[in-house]
């Protein structure tokens, strides 16, 4: 089961957070680039000091223990969230009861 998730989010190409549980540590803002038999290839970013690091990293797959995404995120501070008018039209969810109503 966790086999075909990872390869879907591999396909997705989504940025995801990956738990080893025998390194009890999360990498951050991954992506899922490659899987092969059992080793999973990561590569991600990490920020030290003035300067950026990019790393790819492969691991088992019995050595992952969980993995999330963002679904999604706010600004904090005084932004001004978007409304449904703000919308384009083809994005508008519409109200199913109003829509199929025949009055």
């Amino acid at each position: 089961m966790l086999h075909r998730k990872i390869y879907q989010l591999c396909c997705d190409g989504r940025e995801v957070c990956v738990f080893l549980r025998d390194q009890q540590r999360w990498i951050e803002r991954a992506r899922i680039t490659d899987i092969e038999g059992d080793l999973v290839t990561l590569r991600y970013e990490t920020e030290e000091e003035d300067e950026v690091c990019s790393w790819e990293e492969m691991v088992r797959l019995e050595s992952i223990g969980a993995v999330t995404q963002k679904l999604a995120s706010v600004p904090r501070g005084n932004v001004e969230p978007l409304l449904t008018e703000d919308c384009p039209e083809a994005e508008r969810i519409r109200n199913r009861f109003t829509d199929s109503n025949p009055e």
